[in-house]
């Protein structure tokens, strides 16, 4: 009686797999719309089955009924001997063409089982289309898992009139209006709902359940309510079966088919608040009554019975929950006990993967263990807040901080860095001053890059302190490294490389090859600033080598954008380039880091300028000022003589430009760190190459090219001109090609042009 929506990709490959195979599972977790979804298969399919279709509902059988038999009457069997069901239904089907679907087949498996076999074996005209929260498990099943409506993105907010396109947002809005006639987004309303359907992980019996709700409350309300889940999504179609009247009847039913292990384990995997991988698992959640020789088979069977999906990336595997799983279970985990040893393996798991990760940060894993850290964010995050609070574990927090040293610096998480250390700081403790001490220095480094100098100084100055306190040579020659930053974001160059030399070799003595090569690259910074050209270049020089030798990129990059400097202060133009290009490369494909990426776009910027390329450079003004305004700071932290060098760089570049620099700016939207770092390396077209009399592109690439430049991804783009994201797949790609692009930046750049020239 309502509206189907979205759902239109799910569909097309449903229905594509039931081309090839007899037997399709549509799997899933409760709520999801398998259901849903397999009706509105079978309304389309019935006239391509000579039989038609036949749906039985399973829902409503206990585990003692006969399935079969209730098959066999749903199909109008008429046999009346005593025969088995199974032998008369074979016998009715053996010569029909038809699709029958079993609907809710999770808690009768076995004698699900049976019966396809035996259905299948006998009759080749008969196809099958089950629905079930894990697979019916016999040979050529083909398994397709519904995943949750599409949601929009948590950090990157989209316009109101975009919302829609995500599905579960256009569900929301739809059985709203059917609460709240002439409900619509707004300006105010469109944020919450956007958080709602995030919150309810886009499941439509969630979402449908809390929709009913705005007969009393407003979306805000709803939103501020929902910690509350349980309680508040409790009054549904009172026509349904009465698991999917409530969320927690839902959920219920999932958990109740769960073996005594499985259910434990659901519980104990609560304790993530993000993704976990198989080690994380094994290494929390392993002990007890449920050993961690277990864990394996047991995630196999959860993610089977939908309570897990699986995310991947290559090789890596990472498990994840839907919030409502992971909130069923933290209600069901109880004892404060059990609470408390997992919330304590859980951090000392992190800690032990961060101290893993410093040890060996010298060496070619830098890229997969900063991508490592940036997927347990939530996970460490989580672990920082209960060690902050919990008795006995503040030291251990304040070590957790300053192990996270390369998450916070790499500039994407420099705020939440920050605020972090200063947590941990503002509470000292005598348990272990050696952890404090690191963060101490550590944070010196995160608020120097903030360009908040004078607490870095400080910070740095208390670890000098506690460094001769404790007689630890190390421990000082890492606060008198920041100490040397601060001199030189200060504009006191020749203090600063001083101070570089004398850390650089302090850390070489203790061994620490990973600092030794952040000091010599700063050291290098100072020198070019200095100019000191030659000495800047030997030290970069030398940055690279040692570099190289360990398979180490993080420093290497930096030493290729001081390279670009000094070779762009010495007039050599085309090496700079090639120096700064060789930085970005790097950060392209592994880091991403934020700073070393603005940095070395805006030398880039300098570089351009002086070589006259106006156009050119204003195009990389619009990029690296994206870019710091996505970190939240300005090339001004770095220092007087980074500021002024850009300073001077922008005034040429105006003055040169003239009203045109103005007319270039006016309509540029902000850029991503990726389009960013394309617009940099890309191969860069002019839109007067292919005017509007001169178009390559078809009207249906056109209009794909004008969707990209508004932002849309391919699927996004694929909902709203009704076709299959693989179409879209195929346009991009025809799209790069006739213009001779390499990135979709390009794309937009063009099709925006476009637009204003016609």
């Amino acid at each position: 009686m309502t509206s189907f929506i979205g759902r239109r990709h799910e569909m097309a490959e449903a229905k594509a797999l039931m081309s090839t195979s007899r037997l399709v599972t549509l799997t899933g977790a409760g709520g999801v719309g398998k259901t849903r979804m397999a009706g509105e298969i079978t309304q389309q399919a019935r006239r391509a089955y000579r039989d038609g279709v036949r749906i039985v509902e399973l829902a409503p059988l206990t585990k003692t009924a006969s399935v079969a038999a209730v098959v066999a009457a749903a199909l109008e069997v008429s046999d009346q001997s005593q025969r088995p069901a199974l032998d008369r239904l074979a016998d009715f089907l053996q010569d029909k063409e038809l699709l029958l679907v079993l609907d809710n087949c999770e808690h009768l498996l076995d004698e699900v089982s049976v019966l396809v076999h035996r259905i299948l074996g006998q009759a080749p005209d008969v196809r099958i289309l089950a629905t079930s929260r894990e697979p019916v498990g016999i040979t050529g099943e083909t398994l397709y898992a519904i995943p949750p409506m599409s949601t929009p993105p948590i950090d990157d907010p989209v316009r109101v009139e975009q919302l829609e396109s995500f599905e579960a947002v256009a569900l929301f809005v739809a059985r709203a209006r059917n609460v709240v006639p002439g409900f619509a987004l707004d300006v105010d309303n469109a944020p919450v709902v956007a958080q709602l359907c995030t919150q309810l992980d886009g499941m439509p019996l969630a979402i449908e359940l809390a929709t009913t709700r705005l007969r009393s409350l407003s979306a805000t309300q709803l939103l501020d309510r929902l910690d509350r889940r349980f309680q508040l999504l409790n009054r549904g179609d009172r026509s349904a079966l009465p698991r999917q009247q409530t969320l927690r009847a839902l959920i219920d039913w999932s958990y109740e088919l769960c073996s005594d292990s499985e259910q434990m384990l659901w519980r104990r995997l609560s304790v993530f608040p993000g993704s976990f991988d198989m080690e994380a698992a094994e290494a929390v959640c392993g002990f007890g009554e449920l050993p961690s020789d277990d864990i394996v088979d047991l995630l196999d069977s959860l993610v089977a019975k939908s309570i897990l999906s699986v995310r991947r990336d290559g090789e890596v595997l990472r498990y994840h929950q839907l919030v409502t799983i992971r909130e069923y279970g933290q209600e069901l985990l109880a004892n404060p006990d059990e609470v408390k040893t997992l919330r304590t393996r859980h951090l000392h798991h992190y800690v032990e993967r961060c101290d893993t990760m410093v040890r060996n940060w010298c060496s070619p894993h830098q890229s997969r263990f900063l991508q490592a850290a940036r997927g347990d964010r939530a996970n460490l995050t989580s672990a920082m807040d209960w060690a902050l609070e919990a008795p006995g574990e503040h030291a251990t927090a304040a070590r957790l901080a300053s192990l996270l040293r390369y998450q916070w610096v790499s500039g994407n998480f420099i705020t939440e860095g920050r605020a972090l250390l200063d947590r941990v700081l503002s509470k000292p403790s005598e348990a272990d001053p050696l952890s404090y001490a690191s963060a101490m220095w550590v944070a010196a480094w995160v608020s120097l890059i903030q360009g908040d100098h004078d607490t870095g100084a400080d910070y740095a100055r208390r670890c000098l302190t506690s460094a001769q306190k404790l007689e630890d040579p190390a421990l000082e020659a890492h606060a008198e490294h920041w100490l040397a930053l601060h001199r030189m974001f200060s504009g006191d160059l020749v203090g600063a490389i001083e101070l570089y030399r004398k850390v650089s070799k302090a850390h070489d003595a203790h061994g620490d090859t990973a600092a030794k090569l952040t000091a010599l690259f700063q050291l290098g910074m100072a020198q070019a600033l200095d100019n000191r050209l030659e000495a800047a270049l030997e030290t970069c020089r030398q940055v690279i080598e040692i570099a190289t030798s360990h398979g180490e990129l993080w420093n290497r990059a930096y030493a290729y954008w001081i390279r670009g400097i000094s070779y762009w202060q010495l007039g050599e133009y085309a090496s700079a380039v090639t120096a700064v290009t060789e930085a970005l490369r790097i950060q392209q494909y592994t880091f991403q880091d934020g700073v070393c990426v603005a940095l070395s776009l805006e030398t880039l910027h300098w570089i351009t300028v002086s070589m006259g390329d106006y156009d050119r450079a204003a195009e990389l003004a619009h990029a690296v000022a994206s870019v710091w305004s996505e970190l939240g700071i300005t090339v001004a932290a770095f220092g007087p003589h980074m500021h002024k060098a850009s300073l001077t760089s922008n005034r040429r570049m105006r003055e040169a430009l003239g009203r045109r620099y103005v007319s270039k700016t006016k309509d540029e939207h902000r850029m991503s760190k990726t389009q960013a770092i394309d617009c940099a390396l890309g191969v860069t077209t002019s839109p007067a190459k292919h005017s509007s009399g001169n178009n390559p592109l078809t009207k249906k690439e056109m209009q794909v090219a004008g969707l990209v430049a508004q932002g849309l991804t391919n699927r996004l783009i694929a909902q709203q001109l009704v076709i299959s994201p693989r179409t879209v797949d195929g346009h991009v790609e025809r799209i790069l090609a006739k213009l001779s692009f390499r990135t979709r930046s390009q794309i937009a750049s063009w099709a925006t042009a476009m637009g204003r020239s016609d």
